[in-house]
C-alpha cells in the first residue's frame, strides 16, 4: 500500500498491530497439540495405553478443527469477533493446564477435548479476518499465519523433550497454557486500540446475506480434498515421529529436536511460498511442493535413513503446500464471509479426513510393532497431493 509520500509500506500503523496480534494468537494455536508428540511415550507409560488411544491426543484435536468449522462463523455473525476470538483462547489456556495435570485417562481425554475445542474455533476465524483486513496480500498474511502457526509448534515441539527429561511430562506439557495467555492479552490491545479495518473486522459482527456453504461446487472439494492430504501427513508426522526415532534409540530431547528441525522448516517454507505464489493460478507451486513431500517422506519410510535431512525436506514441501492451501478458499471469493464459508467448509472436510492419520498409524502400529507401515502409507498420501495439484485451476475471472 502507499502510504501518501509515493513509497510503498507493506502495512499501515493501526495494520501493524493487526498482523503482530494475529501472530500472537497464531503462536498459540499449536503447542497444545505439537507437545503431546515428544510425551506420548510417557502417557502411554503414565495411562497404560495403546498407541491407538494415544493417538487420540491429536486426533481429537483434529476431529473438532474440522467439526466446530462449521458453527464458527454463525458464532462471529450473532457474538462478534472479540468475545468469540478470548473465549476460544481461554479455553484453550485452561484446559492445556487441567491437562497437565489429569490425574486418569477420562480427565486426559477430557481435557483435551477441549484443548481442540479452543483450537478449532479460533483457526476458523482468520480467513475473515484476513480477507476483511488484507483483501489484496491474502497470500502475504496467510504466508505470516503459517509461519507463526509454525513457531508455535517449533518451539514445543523443540522444548517439550528437554523439558520432559527434567520436569516429567506434566510440566513439560502444561508450560504452553502461557501462549493462550498472551495471545489473550493480544487481541485485548488490539480492542483497547480499536484497530479497525475498511470493514471494521475485529470490532462488528458479520452479517450475512448467504450462509450457504460450497458443498455443491467442484472446486471446493477439490481444495478441501487436497487440504486434507496435507494435514493427513503434518499430524501423522507431528505425532509419531518423535516416538518413531525414540524407538529406534534416539533421547527424547534429540528425537523432539527431530521434530523441532520439521516444525522449523515448515516455518521458513510458509512465507517463502507466501511471498512468491503471487499468480492465482497456483498449480506449479502446489505440484512442486507435493514432489518435495513426498521425496522426503519416502527418504522417512526407509528404515535408517538419516532423519536430519529427509524430514526438514518433507517439511519444506508441507509448509509450503499448507500455507498455498490455506489461501486457496480466499482465491475463490470476494466477501468476508464468504472466505468464512469456504474455509468453514474446507476445515470441516479436511481435518475429519486428516483426524484418521494418527489413529491409522497408531494403529499399524499397534499391528505390526513398527511405524514403516504407516510412513509408507503417508508416501501414497503425498502422491495423491500432485494428481489433485494438477487439478486445481485458478478461479474464472
Amino acid at each position: 500500500m502507499n502510504n501518501g509520500t509515493g513509497k510503498q509500506v507493506w502495512f499501515s500503523h493501526g495494520e501493524w498491530w493487526l498482523v503482530l496480534a494475529i501472530v500472537l494468537v497464531a503462536i498459540g494455536l499449536r503447542p497444545g497439540i505439537v507437545s503431546m508428540g515428544p510425551a506420548l511415550p510417557a502417557i502411554i507409560e503414565s495411562f497404560s495405553l495403546s498407541h491407538a488411544m494415544a493417538s487420540m491426543m491429536t486426533a481429537i484435536p483434529d476431529v473438532l478443527m474440522g467439526a466446530l468449522a462449521l458453527p464458527t462463523p454463525w458464532l462471529v455473525r450473532k457474538f462478534g469477533v472479540n468475545k468469540v476470538l478470548m473465549t476460544a483462547l481461554g479455553l484453550l489456556s485452561l484446559s492445556i493446564f487441567i491437562r497437565a495435570f489429569a490425574g486418569n485417562s477420562s480427565l486426559l481425554i477430557g481435557a483435551t477435548v477441549g484443548v481442540g475445542a479452543g483450537i478449532a474455533v479460533a483457526g476458523a476465524m482468520f480467513a475473515g479476518i484476513v480477507k476483511a483486513s488484507f483483501a489484496s496480500r491474502a497470500a502475504l498474511i496467510m504466508g505470516i499465519y503459517a509461519t507463526a502457526l509454525s513457531l508455535g509448534s517449533t518451539l514445543s515441539a523443540g522444548l517439550t523433550g528437554w523439558l520432559l527429561q527434567s520436569t516429567g511430562w506434566r510440566m513439560a506439557v502444561g508450560v504452553w497454557a502461557v501462549l493462550g495467555v498472551i495471545a489473550m492479552i493480544a487481541w485485548w490491545c488490539v480492542i483497547r486500540k480499536s484497530v479497525t479495518t475498511q470493514t471494521t473486522i475485529v470490532s462488528s459482527k458479520l452479517r450475512a446475506t448467504d450462509t450457504r456453504l460450497p458443498f455443491r461446487t467442484p472446486v471446493a472439494w477439490l481444495i478441501a480434498l487436497f487440504f486434507a492430504c496435507v494435514n493427513f501427513l503434518f499430524y501423522s508426522i507431528l505425532t509419531w515421529t518423535a516416538a518413531m526415532y525414540q524407538e529406534s534409540g534416539m533421547p527424547a530431547g534429540e528425537a523432539g529436536a527431530v521434530l523441532a528441525s520439521f516444525t522449523f522448516c515448515f516455518m521458513l517454507a510458509s512465507p517463502i511460498t507466501g511471498m512468491f505464489s503471487r499468480n492465482l493460478d497456483r498449480r506449479s507451486w502446489l505440484a512442486a511442493c507435493s514432489l518435495v513431500a513426498t521425496i522426503g517422506l519416502a527418504g522417512m519410510a526407509t528404515p535408517g535413513a538419516w532423519p536430519w535431512l529427509w524430514v526438514p525436506v518433507t517439511a519444506f514441501g508441507l509448509g509450503g503446500a499448507f500455507t498455498l492451501a490455506m489461501t486457496l478458499p480466499l482465491d475463490h471469493t470476494h466477501t468476508p464471509d464468504a472466505a468464512n464459508r469456504w474455509n468453514a467448509f474446507v476445515l470441516t472436510v479436511g481435518y475429519l479426513i486428516a483426524a484418521s492419520g494418527p489413529f491409522i498409524m497408531g494403529l499399524l502400529h499397534d499391528k505390526n510393532g513398527d511405524f514403516v507401515g504407516g510412513y509408507q502409507l503417508l508416501v501414497v498420501v503425498s502422491a495423491l497431493m500432485l494428481v489433485l495439484a494438477a487439478m486445481l485451476k485458478p478461479p474464472q475471472p
